[in-house]
């Protein structure tokens, strides 16, 4: 896992998702997006730790300090999945793919189907 996915606890994790659909937010904001949010004090304290690691950074608008991500959504869900495939299926995305659709979970459709035949078709011509 790399280290932008390194460390993180599940409230951390949490407080993180809630500012990416925020974008920019004050701690108060972070908290009222969050669905079984923690204390306003560990939200507070769980922001220090985000920003001590690197993942958040803070700007000073008054009286209130307002966190934005440091790293773009896209590229934190891809280091999270590497880390994940990594740790859980030995780096065998085949193995990702078929505990995926074998799920019972998830009902493909044809139109699923066809997308994914397209995204392995296009990763076939370019050799990936």
């Amino acid at each position: 896992m790399s280290s932008e996915a390194k460390g993180l606890s599940r409230r951390e994790r949490e407080i993180l998702e809630a500012l990416y659909r925020l974008g920019r937010a004050s701690a108060v904001e972070i908290r009222e997006e969050m669905e079984s949010p923690p204390s306003n004090t560990a939200v507070r304290t769980l922001l220090t730790i985000l920003v001590d690691k690197g993942h958040v950074r803070f700007a000073q608008e008054g009286a209130k300090y307002i966190y934005e991500p440091v790293v773009p959504r896209d590229e934190m869900a891809k280091n999270v999945i590497s880390g994940v495939v990594d740790t859980f299926f030995g780096g065998s995305i085949e193995r990702v793919v078929a505990t995926l659709v074998n799920s019972q979970e998830s009902k493909l459709s044809d139109e699923q189907i066809s997308r994914l035949e397209k995204i392995i078709e296009q990763a076939k011509r370019e050799g990936k």
